[in-house]
């Protein structure tokens, strides 16, 4: 498995004083998805928790629906000028009867770390179909354990204590409780793991839910939160207006700036109890 952090020297000035330090970055590197030997995806991505990365990557994009449509995943064996392996290429075999990914230019899956939808062909080409609509949720959750969300997640967030430079996602359970926390240099990548983690545990669709993203609700990420049925999606900060307009559209309740005693919730606030 690669490396989280790395070390580095730096030059630090502080008040006006320059000295030179060593200082631990987050890692960050390529991750190629092959389907049945066939490359599908590259991301940049924080190694670890890949399997899961990659779970959640095909059930967002509508490839799979379920843990049983993945017969198998495998790290290849890809290696570096030393001839170590670089765990930096999966290939995931589908099971039998479930479909091939379209590859064409209207579905180029290459993604960055900034921003998971760049290269998409048009807007229409990832407004996917789910099958684990969120509508139908009767789940409601008590504004103060949503409100206690944000800090829980910041306490979990080991490798961002070290590096200062990660986007968290968490999976909570309406009371408040914390499922699952991932951290990845990208706000998707994030997103996926935790899809990914629901995926391999057989929570698909995760009802009863709350995702907790560290920074904005972008529509992709709204998007990934419909494809797992997730009811909640809350964000520290702004959500866009066509994460607005998805979460309308398909039944999700959209919180934004989540922080303490005050939150605002953008659909459907009925799952939202006072």
């Amino acid at each position: 498995m690669g490396r989280v952090t790395t070390r580095t020297r730096i030059t630090r000035i502080h008040a006006n004083r320059q000295s030179t330090r060593p200082d631990t970055v987050v890692v960050e590197e390529p991750l190629e998805l092959r389907v049945n030997g066939t490359a599908l995806a590259v991301t940049m991505r924080t190694p670890g928790s890949d399997i899961e990365l990659a779970q959640g990557f095909l059930l967002t994009e509508g490839i799979v629906g379920d843990r049983g449509d993945i017969a198998a995943i495998r790290y290849c064996h890809s290696t570096d000028e030393n001839g170590r392996n670089t765990y930096n290429v999966l290939d995931i075999d589908l099971a039998p009867g479930v479909a091939l990914p379209e590859t064409g230019i209207e579905r180029n899956f290459y993604t960055t770390s900034s921003c998971g939808v760049c290269g998409k062909a048009s807007l229409d080409a990832i407004r996917q179909r789910t099958r684990h609509a969120p509508a139908d949720d009767p789940v409601v959750v008590d504004p103060t354990a949503l409100s206690g969300m944000p800090h829980t997640l910041r306490e979990a967030q080991k490798v961002f204590d070290r590096t200062g430079g990660l986007h968290a996602a968490g999976l909570f359970t309406a009371t408040g409780d914390l499922l699952a926390l991932r951290e990845d240099v990208g706000r998707h990548n994030a997103v996926d793991k935790i899809v990914g983690w629901a995926t391999e545990n057989h929570r698909i669709p995760a009802r009863g839910t709350v995702l907790l993203v560290s920074g904005r609700a972008s529509f992709e990420l709204a998007q990934k939160t419909v494809m797992a049925g997730i009811p909640v999606l809350a964000a520290v900060s702004a959500p866009s207006s066509l994460a607005i307009d998805l979460a309308d559209e398909s039944g999700l309740t959209l919180v934004g700036f989540l922080r303490e005693d005050t939150m605002n919730i953008y659909t459907h606030p009925h799952r939202i109890g006072v």
